[in-house]
């Protein structure tokens, strides 16, 4: 790929960031007091004291619970400001992220991806705006949360446990908080690069804003948080769509679709929190969340049908251990693209939770719960070529394809001559669309998300001295989730089919032209820019929708009521001359999913009918928690449970298509036939895992530990979403004509959808240390070092003859680490996470999710800031931030080999600037 020279943006927001790092120390020295240590018992205080406050108080939370946990606190949030709480779950051990569009969006727990764990708002679980169950987390404004707390080992009485773990965020309890508080936060942001496209924007911000008081001699208290952002980004984007191999045997890249994309992130968040305690006996709380998050992409490139198309590939081009890296294409047929993509998405959560002393020693305790997303896309885009299929010029290109980092091309043609092109269908794309014939001059798809949970929850607990028992809780948990996903596809044409008479092409209007884009990424100067909304708005477009049948079995709803019964009994006793404290119970899980879509008619396929289908069942997890106080601040921990997650929502689609293939017209092979189906599976039964847990945690007072800890987890029912079995599809046979009834060759075909299957393992080890200078040396108290590493391994058969496969979202390798400095009000940090190759989901075609090879990867973030804790400007904090420094592409590539990139990606270096004040 070709790169580019520093930035002139860059090069100043280098020399602000090392004037004002001079400025700070300066003011430092001059305003320099010794910093105060906030109690270790007020885990969610949200003052921003410092990074090591943050850090003191996540190390007491991980110290105290009964669990193996990891745990953020909000200080940590506020002094990492983080366009989501991904970033900051990423740098606790054993964790990861993926990163989408150059921000962290979901998580994976010890190896396992997004879909195998829960997230839960105040320990109550909460819907997705994904298609599946995993929770995007740029959905949860870190400005706004206290903290979070990551069980990797469950207890009987966390509902919506996870299968490798559960991430819980929480909000700030005002009556523990115990004070008045108002904070404002504001924010600049802008990229190391400039805009990429011309109607983009280059510059966002990032405002927040929290209200904490009591009311009532302190049994009222009020809290209210606010959080607003406009957030940037651009991406230089090299898509390949494969590599074929040619009569000769070697690879080539078979068709490219490279971007220069330009996204604007808009978020409004609010939690409101209110809490009342009239009496030590009663007390209730109502937690409210909002968020409403809206984001544009702009998409501008050509995309290139090479060796799949009619170019002709020359002789003399040069081949490299079977890669052809340098040659010469004839007779390419580009399509300019002008797309936009849009997503509006809402988020609501609920929670009314009541809890009563009873005079007998029982607390009483119920919680209601409502959890509710919407999200709806839009997928636009917008095709002008030459002239349409056959007609008009076509381009000779050369390529360089560099193993690792995508291709870059010479081309003979001025992409930016609007004389020259023109809007059209370059490929004849909508020449076999169902109903006839059309030009495609592009595609407009709208999936929509709905996704709902209610929840009640009673529960009852009370000291006791029964033996080792000394707290026993039962409860029972009742649930239902539906969540639905709708698609409408549309073809852009000029009025009509081609048979009606409708144009093959139309000049792009001067109105609607922006201007041009740079392609320098793939070697091309440049390309037209143009308004795709402007044409669409103005009647250039006609949609006509796709009447292919298999567009409406994409629809599709999943319902799932959960029953959970839970008892839990808290240990504290000794073993020998060791205390022993910890947990022991079980869950009862009920569960009754149903699901509804559609699927082919052979008696009318231009109409689906309905079709559905479901199953209940019944699991049993046991669970136990010990940790064994082995003296000098040194814990021992054990833990041993058996978790389940369910399958993902759009395996388990009641829909199913149909599939008839005419180049296996007359094959006698049922696995290679004419006839075939795939569909989901609505009586999927979850992932079990039954796994074992042990930690060795040793503390420094209350600034710094070390852990050294191992798991393993056999896993079963392990889903296989390739699976297939053969039918007979003889009542199809009708749809052929006589000709084809004639030659065809079985009437057997596959049926294809996902199935319980086998199952495996996957296993680790993880080491993590938090330390801080003045163990080792005294002038050294003012420096720290959080690192982390673990090794993951696993191994996974779906079948007895199948070989064994990657888990999703499975990193071998993990490291994070941090170093930090902070005095007299002055911090400065740099972190670094790094994960090896995984298995990540990403957009395929139709934005379909699909699975391919992420390489590995390293960001590097840093940050300054300032605290004056003194004088007039006593409350006001200063802060530069640096995310992603070393601009750390995102690639993907095919069928193992790191030479056939599939995605290249580079994002920039993200820059904010801000000033926070404490009323």
């Amino acid at each position: 790929m070709t790169t580019n020279s520093m930035p002139r943006r860059t090069r100043l927001m280098s020399g602000a960031a090392t004037g004002l790092a001079l400025l700070l120390t300066a003011t430092g020295a001059a305003h320099a007091q010794q910093a105060s240590t906030p109690s270790t018992d007020t885990v969610e205080e949200i003052t921003v004291t410092g990074i090591r406050a943050g850090i003191e108080n996540a190390i007491a939370l991980k110290k105290s619970s009964s669990s193996i946990v990891e745990a953020v606190s909000a200080e940590d949030i506020g002094k990492l400001p983080d366009i989501s709480i991904a970033e900051s779950l990423a740098r606790l051990p054993g964790l990861t992220a993926q990163r989408l569009d150059g921000r962290a969006q979901s998580i994976s727990i010890r190896g396992l991806g997004p879909d195998y764990n829960t997230v839960l708002l105040n320990g109550r679980e909460q819907v997705s705006t994904g298609d599946n169950r995993g929770v995007e987390f740029d959905q949860y404004p870190s400005e706004i949360l206290s903290g979070v707390l990551v069980y990797k080992t469950p207890d009987a009485a966390l509902i919506g446990q996870g299968l490798a773990g559960t991430a819980d965020l929480q909000t700030i309890r005002p009556l523990k908080y115990g004070k008045r508080v108002l904070s404002a936060n504001a924010r600049y942001e802008f990229n190391s690069e400039d805009k990429l496209n011309p109607d983009a924007k280059d510059s966002g911000h990032r405002l927040s804003a929290t209200f904490v008081d009591q009311f009532l001699n302190d049994t009222l208290g009020v809290a209210v948080a606010v959080s607003d952002i406009s957030t940037p980004t651009q991406s230089r984007r090299f898509n390949a769509w494969g590599y074929p191999t040619t009569a000769s045997g070697d690879l080539v890249i078979g068709g490219a679709k490279p971007y220069v994309q330009s996204n604007n992130l808009k978020r409004t968040g609010v939690i409101g929190v209110l809490e009342y305690a009239p009496t030590d006996k009663f007390r209730t709380s109502l937690d409210l969340y909002y968020s409403e998050f809206r984001e544009k992409q702009v998409l501008r490139g050509i995309e290139l049908p090479l060796f799949w198309s009619s170019a002709m590939l020359q002789p003399g081009y040069t081949a490299e251990g079977g890669l052809i890296t340098q040659g010469t294409y004839t007779g390419v047929k580009g399509v300019m693209r002008n797309d936009l993509n849009t997503r509006d998405t809402t988020l609501k959560s609920v929670g009314w939770n009541t809890a009563y002393d009873t005079d007998n020693g029982w607390t009483l305790m119920a919680d209601l719960s409502h959890s509710e997303a919407k999200r709806t896309d839009v997928i636009f885009e917008s095709y002008s070529g030459t002239g349409p299929a056959g007609v008009g010029a076509t381009d000779t290109m050369t390529f360089n394809t560099t193993p690792g980092a995508g291709t870059t091309f010479g081309s003979t043609l001025d992409y930016t001559d609007s004389t020259l092109f023109v809007l059209t269908d370059p490929q004849g794309w909508g020449g076999g669309a169902a109903g006839g014939a059309l030009t495609q001059a592009g595609f407009y798809n709208t999936p929509s998300i709905n996704d709902e949970l209610n929840a009640i929850r009673l529960s009852a607990k009370r000291d006791l001295t029964w033996g080792p028992i000394n707290k026993v809780e039962f409860g029972y948990n009742a649930s239902r989730r539906e969540k639905s996903k709708e698609v409408h596809e549309s073809f852009l044409t000029f009025g009509g089919r081609i048979a009606d008479g409708a144009p093959l092409s139309r000049p792009i209007p001067k109105e609607a032209l922006l201007g041009t884009v740079s392609l320098e990424l793939i070697g091309i100067k440049a390309m037209l820019a143009y308004d795709p909304t402007y044409l669409l708005d103005h009647g250039y477009y006609t949609l006509i929708a796709d009447q292919n049948p298999a567009v409406q079995t994409r629809n599709w709803a999943v319902k799932e009521d959960v029953q959970v019964a839970y008892a839990k009994f808290n240990i504290d006793s000794t073993v020998g001359s060791i205390p022993v404290t910890g947990n022991t119970g079980l869950q009862v899980v009920y569960t009754d999913q149903f699901s509804t879509g559609t699927k082919v008619n052979p008696a009318d396929t231009a109409h689906p009918t309905s079709n559905d289908g479901g199953d209940k069942y019944t699991y049993v997890l046991p669970s136990l928690n010990l940790t064994f106080d082995l003296s000098n601040e040194t814990f021992l921990r054990f833990g041993a449970a058996r978790t389940l997650a369910r399958a993902r929502m759009d395996e388990m689609r009641a829909s199913q298509s149909f599939n008839m293939n005419n180049g296996n017209l007359t094959s006698t092979d049922p696995n290679n036939s004419f006839f075939s189906t795939d569909g989901g599976n609505p009586e999927l039964r979850p992932y079990i895992a039954d796994g074992v847990d042990i930690a060795l945690e040793k503390y420094f007072g209350r600034s710094a530990y070390i852990s050294a800890a191992g798991f393993y987890k056999h896993l079963s029912n392990f889903v296989n979403s390739s699976s297939s079995h053969i039918e007979d599809f003889s009542a199809f046979v009708p749809l052929l004509s006589p000709a084809q009834q004639a030659a065809l060759g079985t009437t057997q075909g596959l049926a294809k959808g996902p199935e319980n299957g086998k199952g495996g393992f996957i296993r680790g080890i993880e080491l993590s240390a938090s330390i801080q200078g003045d163990i080792f040396y005294e002038p050294l108290r003012n420096f720290g070092l959080i690192v982390s590493g673990s090794y993951t391994d696993s191994e996974v058969k779906l079948d007895e003859n199948s070989a064994p496969i990657s888990m999703p979202g499975l990193s071998e390798k993990v490291v994070n680490t941090t170093f930090y400095y902070e005095n007299n009000g002055f911090n400065a940090r740099i972190s670094n996470r790094y994960r090896s190759k995984f298995l990540g989901e990403v957009a395929g075609l139709s934005a379909a999710r699909i699975y391919r090879t992420v390489d590995s990867e390293s960001v590097l973030d840093a940050q300054i800031g300032y605290e004056f804790r003194q004088g007039p400007l006593d409350g006001l904090s200063l802060l530069l931030q640096a995310n992603n420094i070393t601009d750390e592409p995102f690639k993907t590539y095919e069928n193992g080999d790191p030479r056939r990139t599939i995605d290249y990606q580079k994002y920039g270096t993200t820059y904010m600037v801000g000033v926070s004040y404490r009323f």
